[in-house]
């Protein structure tokens, strides 16, 4: 009677923690998906992609399904197949915030050569809308994107000071400020702009060179860091492969995945800590 009252009650409990597990993975299902979707929406505006949300989900969790069939079809293990269900809910932020990273960096490399332009084109004698109009309609993406949108922006009737304001609160590079203020300034109290914008550009191409150079210099740091992180799990699958049943152990106990927690968690310490150590901000 005791081992049955003692079993009832296991029983009952695994059944609460069951359900209280459930609620929780419910809850944070609901969370992610919201946060998913207003961070694509706002990432894919800034790409000038205008993509429904909710179609954007439903396809990141079929090709997240997708990949956990593949994986499990491969290894039969629950662990590998779980991580990448989770990765392939994760990846396409990553992939977003990269793509974004990238963009970034291109109009910060473009800024220089768009205000020499402009300066040449003031000093030549047009005016700074219809320099801006020329330039924009000739320069390539995302700095004809960016600042077509602020002419849009004027002709639609806001200022000439807040569509520079949006710009930089699309674009915040320290380029993008200097660029900001000397054209608020000239647009209030005038001064010689051209030179201005001449100035800027020498400036910034000297901070791309330099940052360029920072860059190369710690290449071999940044590439240390991912061929260390990528050895430990390439030998584990190698290792699996030579002999599965010691491997076995490691897959398919609580044992197991308490280590490969463990390493998974000191492996996303160590690209950090490498990543910050060889992040040098200029």
């Amino acid at each position: 009677m005791a081992i049955f009252i003692f079993l009832v009650a296991v029983a009952v409990l695994v059944g609460m923690c069951w359900w209280f597990l459930q609620k929780w993975l419910g809850v944070v299902y609901v969370h992610y998906q919201q946060a998913f979707q207003k961070q694509a929406s706002k990432r894919l505006d800034e790409f000038f992609l205008f993509v429904d949300p909710a179609q954007l989900w439903l396809a990141n969790l079929a090709i997240c399904l997708l990949l956990m069939a593949v994986v499990y079809g491969l290894t039969g293990g629950l662990v590998m197949t779980v991580v990448s269900g989770a990765s392939g809910l994760l990846l396409p932020q990553y992939v977003i915030g990269r793509l974004r990273r990238r963009r970034l960096q291109r109009f910060d490399e473009q800024l220089p050569e768009m205000l020499q332009a402009l300066a040449g084109a003031l000093r030549a004698g047009a005016g700074i809308q219809s320099a801006l109009r020329h330039i924009v309609a000739q320069s390539p993406a995302p700095l004809s994107q960016e600042f077509g949108l602020m002419l849009r922006q004027q002709r639609m009737g806001i200022s000439f000071e807040q569509a520079l304001a949006d710009l930089y609160r699309r674009m915040p590079f320290e380029g993008t400020g200097l660029v900001v203020s000397a054209l608020t300034i000239a647009a209030q109290s005038g001064g010689n702009l051209a030179e201005t914008l001449e100035s800027i550009a020498a400036t910034l191409r000297a901070r791309l060179r330099l940052l360029s150079r920072v860059q190369a210099l710690t290449s071999q740091g940044r590439m240390q860091a991912w061929i260390m992180a990528g050895l430990p799990p390439v030998l584990a699958v190698v290792l699996h492969y030579l002999d599965p049943d010691a491997m076995s152990a490691l897959w398919e106990t609580p044992a197991g995945w308490a280590v490969l927690l463990t390493v998974a968690v000191m492996e996303g310490i160590g690209i950090w800590l490498i990543r910050r150590i060889v992040a040098i901000q200029i």
